[in-house]
């Protein structure tokens, strides 16, 4: 299995969505990949995300000192995102 880390700690909304979009464009499928990211906001952005383009969500977990989001995702085929939408699942590892 491929693993790509994308670090976007210190960035805000949207850059980490369009990091992990940049990472699953050409990664094929089984991929995963850990987003790390100080942005609360990714915590609702990269779930809705994964909605939108049929990626499977893995974990959103809390990382303490320092503080950052640690959420994996696993890349499906683009040939089962045509139609755009997409069921998505979640676990969360940790509620904030």
């Amino acid at each position: 299995m491929n693993e790509i880390e994308v670090d976007a700690r210190g960035l805000r909304c949207p850059l980490p969505v369009i990091r992990l979009a940049a990472a699953a464009q050409d990664a094929p499928d089984g991929t995963r990949i850990t987003v790390l990211t100080s942005d609360p906001a990714a915590r609702h952005d990269i779930p809705a995300w994964c909605r939108m383009r049929d990626h499977e969500l893995i974990e959103i977990a809390q990382v303490f000192d320092p503080t950052y989001l640690r959420i994996v995702v696993v890349v499906r085929s683009q040939t089962s995102n045509a139609s755009g939408g997409g069921s998505g699942s979640a676990r969360s590892s940790t509620a904030m």
